[in-house]
């Protein structure tokens, strides 16, 4: 036998009363509240409530006494003019205060297409927040809902707008985030966001500080010589396979156990440590693909326990560095590639993916990706990507998934910390 869903209660032509209450916060406001309204045998439509600065404003819509769908079985003569009288009563006594508005049914629907606009500041102007508010009204949006998400290391505030499609709206903030020097990443919302996802990153000037291949070349001493190689290929005389085998080739006769010391010069982005913990925690899958080389990879997925880590691979002969690599090159398309391979192995549909990177060698994944975000990138690719990040904490990334620093923290004290 099945049952079917239950309907909801129509409050459409229902005379509802709007109670609002501002004031110092103090535990048991909320409680009270209900506790007087429940005298009139009223109905709950709605409830909101903020404490800023330790000032709260509570907002509960109410049927008005005796009107709502199941009033008829209240035994209530109280009309609205004694709900008032006593509500301001009950206000007065907490030293706070309270406005009451009539009207009829409940709020109106909100706008078919529904987003989360997360933006981040160091610091957020009110200059800034005010034109992207603007812009938003500007594509037709409305702002349902304005919460912070974090106050350091950056402030991070989401709006939950409605009415607005992403894409267009997407397309309206990032031009607003380049002239106000914010970052805003526009997704669209669903029960998809808080679904399990696979999280890939690149490697180097990501998940680390640093470029592998110069780390290498410092202890072959041939850094000038790579960095003219890495040059010509930013000026487009070099594809990246080509680029790479040019520079590997410099390492030609290096003993294998530079291999150890570059490991232990490799530096982790601030905050990358607590990205991969939290998201670890969350049940979320994460990996690094890499233009480098899996002797590096290989240490920092055992170090972080990522779930997926690929790249070039070094080759070895009688214990020397022989300025070749084995294998496929991960390249652009490599990246792109790997990513769809990681999201089959972990059952997370491609939508579902976020790619991190900073570099044209990652456009790929970062446009295959359900949300690709440029990390503190070079232009173009800021400008490819769906979103961007230009703060040097990669778990910044976090607030981009509607994760709170409070539910990061709160995470840790629960855990065992490790410092970045």
């Amino acid at each position: 036998m099945t049952s079917s869903p239950a309907t909801p209660p129509s409050y459409a032509d229902t005379p509802t009363v709007l109670v609002k209450i501002f004031g110092r916060d103090r535990p048991g406001i909320t409680a009270g509240l209900f506790e007087t309204l429940a005298a009139f045998a009223v109905e709950v439509v709605d409830i909101e409530q903020l404490v800023t600065r330790g000032r709260i404003t509570l907002c509960a819509l109410v049927t008005a006494p005796g009107a709502g769908p199941g009033a008829a079985a209240a035994h209530t003569t109280a009309g609205e003019g004694e709900l008032r009288a006593t509500v301001h009563g009950w206000a007065e006594s907490m030293g706070l205060q309270a406005e009451i508005i009539s009207g009829t049914g409940d709020n109106q629907p909100r706008g078919t297409g529904r987003s989360h606009v997360t933006v981040l500041g160091q610091p957020l102007t009110a200059g800034s927040t005010a034109t992207i508010a603007a812009s938003i009204t500007a594509t037709g949006g409305n702002i349902d809902r304005i919460f912070r998400l974090a106050k350091y290391p950056v402030t991070a505030v989401e709006f939950d707008v409605s009415g607005a499609e992403t894409p267009m709206l997407r397309t309206a903030l990032a031009l607003e985030a380049a002239k106000h020097g914010v970052d805003i990443a526009v997704v669209a919302s669903g029960l998809q966001r808080r679904a399990q996802r696979l999280v890939v990153m690149d490697v180097d000037s990501t998940l680390i500080q640093d470029e592998v291949i110069e780390l290498f070349a410092a202890h072959a001493q041939c850094e000038d010589e790579v960095a003219e190689v890495t040059a010509r290929a930013m000026r487009g005389e070099l594809d990246f396979a080509q680029s790479l085998h040019a520079r590997v080739a410099l390492l030609k006769g290096l003993d294998v156990s530079v291999v150890d010391k570059v490991r232990k010069d490799v530096r982790l982005t601030p905050g990358a440590r607590t990205l991969v913990r939290t998201l670890k925690r969350l049940g979320y899958q994460v990996g690094v693909v890499s233009g480098g080389f899996t002797q590096i990879t290989d240490a920092l997925r055992d170090e972080l326990g990522l779930d997926f880590a690929a790249a070039n691979t070094l080759e070895v002969v009688d214990g020397k560095l022989t300025g070749r690599v084995t294998g496929d090159i991960v390249d652009r398309e490599g990246k792109a590639r790997l990513l769809r391979r990681f999201a089959s192995e972990a059952g997370v549909p491609l939508a579902q993916t976020v790619a991190i990177g900073d570099g044209a060698n990652d456009l790929g994944m970062l446009n295959a990706a359900g949300l690709g975000v440029a990390f503190n990138a070079k232009p173009v690719v800021r400008e490819a990507a769906h979103t961007a990040v230009n703060v040097p904490f990669l778990d910044t990334v976090l607030y981009l998934l509607g994760v709170t620093r409070e539910e990061v923290e709160a995470a840790d004290c629960d855990g065992e910390d490790d410092e970045d």
